[in-house]
């Protein structure tokens, strides 16, 4: 039975025989807390009468389905989220009357309440395959419609869909509630998974942006509970330069009539780009100090799903085979507009240093896969949001506009709209446009580039001749045994010298390189430099090495590159041998605690901070570990103190040191800092850090239930509940530990983000030995927890409670076991699953290398 699956032939063969003209969809969200009624009309034709299809739906009851005037009988024909549809017509007229289900998996039609005025407020989220949670539909991107949906809800709500808000009709009184109905007009023809609807008594400011098309009016959305906070100017400015740049770039106008974005609780993802009404996750809306890092993540977030207006809205892939265009693209636009219409002019270093780490990781996971990845099924699209559908697809494409040039890419790109707009399309559709603008074969760079899994290392070879120049010099390419591609790369090699306690760049070139082995005989008769670094400017997507004698004035002068760029690739390229076991953890954390002082890039700061906890935890030796996490943890709060007031820097080490300290001596300065008995100059205790603290203290187990209790009293929020939750279970007995256990994943009642935050708790601990228990429990549990949850769910009990801080031989074992003894189980389960254990695969070869350090 296919359950909620759907295969691509069974999509394929449902588009050749069906044309879908339109959806009514009535909504009424007066009916109780945890059901609505949905009464769909779907308007449709078919090539062949007399056959047969199915329509998607998920929903508590069916209570009548007529096709053509003929009544279905729903206990017959709704089987497996499926209402079967015989005998069909030339052109048809179905209707479905329905009870849906609210969630709080943040998938479907998600449902919140505040508790700060118990207010309720809803959204939807639809993307992979989950509209059919909220009325029935052909659940496929390529069966596009026009949708015109009308809701009966509270009148004193907001209604917000993807066309323009009417004006409500009063519909009476429900349950001593004043309600209303709102009939929004038809949209144009879109796929399913880009409608939205979004209720509630959310709070709105208004602004309107000049474009090719006109006026387009403007809203930014959030809780009440949360306006205070709501930086709605800058959200605007961000918005206006990315229609401006979008605009001009696509030679093609903003193709819907408003453009809504609405900041919601409890979201899965960053954000989603429904068709004029993109959603995001609420923690974009900053209710205390962020880094800059972040302020910068929502700019490129913002311009991410406006860029998908375009590319994926107006046009759309024909199957989820190309999802990973979809994102890639979105990631491309939306750092090329950051670094050339905003004040985020280093955006590429920023994608550089964070986004292309993420794909180095990922795709050196067993669960790696081609860029273009073969989508069977939904379940393969479920799992497939990752580093290579996002960063490592960007990456290339930002080859690709290179290898082709920025103006026959542009140029293309214009043509591919023109030609397919409101319509869907496959990878070859846009090949084949940049092959026409650019007059170049793109077949062979698709098959090695698109097609093929893995990334590739980069070396230098050479001999020095007795007077300091190279005798000879090359790059060498591997590749690892399973995934043996080895691809062509434009690469910059920059040549660095020592002047005084900087190094500075004397030489630069470009060179292309192929093969195992390319000869460079530009640099023969170069002098050798003090540091020779391979992907200098980062034009390549490919791991590099540092020569002994580059790694060493690295090490000598870890504040020595004037940029940060250069600086990220090098400490890029020692995390890489760490990762790979070739260098030992050790000196990984002393050379990045060495390049801290006095670094303002905030995603640099960050990324390292990230690196050098992963390092201590999991990459140095169990023998060592302790007194490196001492290190860490007060070096971290010395390079706090000695920081800009104020600054960036300042926050994110103070933040650092509290999220790594596993010293008890700490409890003073921690609770100095919280109690205000001491301060930082410019540091304010907001409310964020007092949480960061308060979290600090409980992992250290210094803070009980009524002091954790106090805090949330402080901040009755959902936040706040999320953090006291993280608090409990961040404590080091045995009890919290069994106490988070139970609430997660012996049950399963709590929100998305709850167990998440539990999740995050369970995992710190300053005494490993209470998950070693666990070790047995986690395995145990997980056929039966993934089978009982949704995927948003089921990822974040499989992925958030496996005990990883252990890092240990048993632990991997322990997997290895289930992984051999379940390769039949869902494929989503099993990628979980063994990329934990890669994630200890990886940590113990570390270990192994970090020992031989003395």
């Amino acid at each position: 039975m296919p359950g909620k699956n759907l295969t691509r032939d069974e999509a394929a063969l449902r588009a050749s025989l069906l044309r879908v003209e339109s959806y009514d969809v009535q909504l009424d969200l007066t009916t109780g807390p945890q059901t609505f009624r949905t009464v769909s009309t779907v308007r449709f034709s078919c090539s062949e009468p007399g056959a047969a299809t199915f329509i998607d739906l998920i929903a508590e009851s069916v209570q009548r389905v007529t096709l053509n005037g003929r009544e279905l009988d729903p206990a017959e024909v709704f089987v497996d989220s499926r209402v079967t549809l015989p005998d069909l017509a030339a052109v048809n007229e179905l209707t479905v009357d329905a009870t849906g289900r609210y969630t709080n998996t943040g998938e479907g039609l998600h449902r919140f309440v505040d508790p700060i005025d118990n207010e309720v407020y809803l959204y939807t989220q639809f993307e992979v395959p989950d509209s059919r949670r909220m009325y029935a539909v052909f659940e496929q991107p390529d069966l596009k419609a026009s949708f015109r949906f009308t809701v009966t809800a509270p009148a004193h709500w907001k209604v917000i869909s993807n066309s323009p808000t009417p004006e409500p009709n009063p519909a009476g009184v429900v349950d001593h509630t004043e309600v209303a109905t709102w009939s929004f007009a038809p949209t144009k023809r879109i796929s399913s998974y880009i409608t939205a609807l979004i209720a509630g008594p959310y709070d709105e400011v208004r602004d309107e942006v000049q474009t090719r098309g006109g006026t387009v009016p403007l809203g930014v959305f959030c809780r009440r509970s949360l306006t205070q906070h709501l930086d709605a100017d800058n959200i605007f400015d961000c918005t206006k330069k990315g229609f401006a740049f979008f605009e001009a770039e696509f030679d093609q106008p903003y193709p819907f009539e408003k453009y809504d974005q609405v900041f919601t609780p409890e979201y899965n993802m960053g954000a989603m780009e429904n068709a004029g009404a993109v959603t995001f996750t609420e923690v974009y809306v900053f209710r205390s100090k962020v880094s800059e890092a972040k302020i910068e993540r929502r700019a490129l977030t913002i311009l991410h799903e406006l860029a998908h207006m375009w590319f994926g809205n107006l046009v759309t892939m024909k199957w989820w085979d190309d999802l990973w265009l979809n994102e890639s693209f979105a990631e491309w636009a939306s750092t090329t507009c950051q670094a050339e219409a905003t004040e985020w002019t280093s955006a590429w270093t920023t994608f550089g240093t964070a986004e292309k780490a993420w794909a180095y990781t990922q795709d050196q996971l067993s669960s790696t896969h081609p860029i273009a990845a073969d989508m069977r099924h939904l379940e393969d699209v479920e799992v497939n949001f990752d580093g290579i559908t996002y960063a490592k697809g960007a990456s290339v494409l930002k080859q690709l506009v290179a290898y082709v040039g920025r103006e026959p890419f542009v140029a293309a790109l214009r043509e591919y709209f023109r030609a397919h707009a409101w319509g869907n399309t496959t990878l070859a559709d846009l090949l084949g446009e940049l092959e026409k603008a650019s007059g170049r074969d793109l077949a062979s760079w698709a098959k090695l580039w698109l097609e093929t899994a893995g990334v590739n290392t980069l070396r230098p070879v050479f001999e020095v001749a007795e007077d300091g120049t190279y005798r000879s010099f090359a790059v060498a390419q591997t590749a690892p045994g399973e995934y043996p591609t080895l691809r062509p790369h434009r690469l910059g090699i920059g040549l660095y010298d020592r002047v005084g306690d900087t190094l500075v760049r004397s030489q630069y070139l470009e060179v292309d390189i192929d093969g195992s082995r390319t000869d460079l005989p530009d640099l023969v008769g170069r002098a050798q430099p003090d540091l020779l670094l391979l992907n200098d400017d980062d034009l390549a997507y490919a791991k590099i090495r540092l020569d002994e004698r580059s790694l060493r004035t690295a090490l000598d002068l870890p504040r020595g590159f004037q940029g940060s760029l250069p600086r990220s690739l090098v400490l890029g390229a020692t995390w890489d041998m760490t990762r790979d076991a070739e260098m030992p953890a050790r000196d990984f954390v002393r050379l990045v605690l060495d390049s801290l002082p006095g670094e303002h890039d905030s995603t640099l700061l960050r990324v390292l901070l990230t690196q050098i906890t992963t390092a201590t935890r999991l990459y140095t030796a169990p023998a060592h570990r302790a007194e490196t996490a001492a290190l860490l943890s007060s070096t971290l709060r010395g390079l706090a103190e000695a920081a800009e007031p104020g600054s960036d820097a300042q926050f994110q080490l103070i933040e650092g040191w509290a999220n790594t300290t596993v010293d008890p001596a700490d409890e003073a300065p921690l609770r100095a800092l919280l109690t205000g008995a001491e301060s930082l100059p410019g540091l304010t205790v907001d409310t964020e850090l007092r949480w960061t603290f308060t979290l600090a203290l409980a992992a250290l187990g210094v803070a009980e239930s009524d002091e954790i209790q106090a805090e949330l009293d402080r901040d009755p929020t959902a936040t706040g509940k999320e953090r006291a939750a993280e608090a409990l279970a961040a404590r080091p007995t045995a009890a919290a530990k069994a106490d988070a256990w139970a609430k997660a994943v012996e049950r399963n009642d709590l929100s998305n983000q709850m167990v998440q935050a539990i999740g995050n708790g369970f995992r710190r601990s300053t005494d490993l030995t209470l998950l070693e228990p666990y070790v047995e429990k986690y395995h145990a549990m997980l056929v039966d927890a993934w089978a009982s949850r949704s995927v948003a769910i089921g990822e974040r009990v499989v992925g958030g409670f496996y005990p990883f801080s252990l890092a240990s031989k048993e632990l991997k074992a322990a997997s290895d076991a289930w992984l051999d003894s379940h390769q039949d189980a869902p494929a989503g389960l099993v990628r979980t699953v063994a990329e934990n254990r890669d994630t200890i695969t990886r940590a113990l070869s570390a270990q192994a290398k970090d020992a031989e350090r003395q």
